[in-house]
């Protein structure tokens, strides 16, 4: 059976658990890194040298970097749901994964991190002030994406949903101060709408 190592509360591995639940194929998910540990042994790192979550074993295909596991989930498994064959509607959706990354993530933990994780007395009032500046600028970006379509992979759900469906969750529901982004929140509503993101993404922030 295919094996998801890595622990639930993480934004990472929640891309892999929903992208895995969307494709409909048997998992086990095996809670690592955080309280868990497990990710400095060296059995562990003998699969995933970064030490961290998640790791995707597959019989004897294992991968780490979490857009890249579920990339291959859609294509491995969701030929008929999450994966596009049109090469250019496939990287017009896959854009938003890597943007997820390398422009959404950081501000975001910033947020979550000065919100959710850490006690009062230790909490970076100006990072999380900056944070959700940038991040409300940058869900802008989403918001205006979305009023030209129903999901950020077109016209259907696909592997471009699924980095910013985990982020935009936590978004909405830190009790934080945000803009009002109407096309954001009737695409948060149809994610909603899905067993595979309540049962993946939509758990208590911690």
């Amino acid at each position: 059976m295919l094996k998801i190592w890595g622990r639930t509360n993480s934004t990472n591995v929640k891309k892999a658990l929903w992208a895995a639940e969307e494709v409909g194929v048997p998992y086990e998910n095996i809670p690592a890194g955080g309280a868990h540990g497990i990710v400095a042994d060296p059995e562990y790192r003998a699969k995933n040298p970064n030490g961290l979550v998640p790791t995707l074993e597959d019989r004897d295909l294992v991968l780490w970097e979490s857009n890249t596991i579920v990339r291959y989930l859609a294509a491995q498994y969701g030929q008929s749901t999450l994966y596009l064959a049109d090469a250019a509607a496939r990287a017009k959706a896959e854009r938003w994964m890597d943007w997820a990354t390398s422009t959404l993530a950081n501000p975001f933990r910033d947020v979550f991190w000065n919100v959710v994780r850490l006690a009062p007395d230790k909490q970076d009032q100006n990072a999380k002030e900056k944070g959700i500046e940038t991040c409300s600028n940058l869900f802008g970006i989403v918001d205006a994406a979305l009023a030209e379509q129903p999901y950020l992979s077109g016209e259907t759900l696909g592997v471009g949903d699924i980095p910013v469906g985990c982020f935009t969750y936590a978004w909405l529901e830190m009790p934080i101060e945000r803009p009002d982004h109407p096309h954001l929140a009737a695409w948060y509503a149809r994610l909603k709408q899905r067993a595979s993101y309540q049962k993946a993404v939509m758990i208590p922030l911690t």
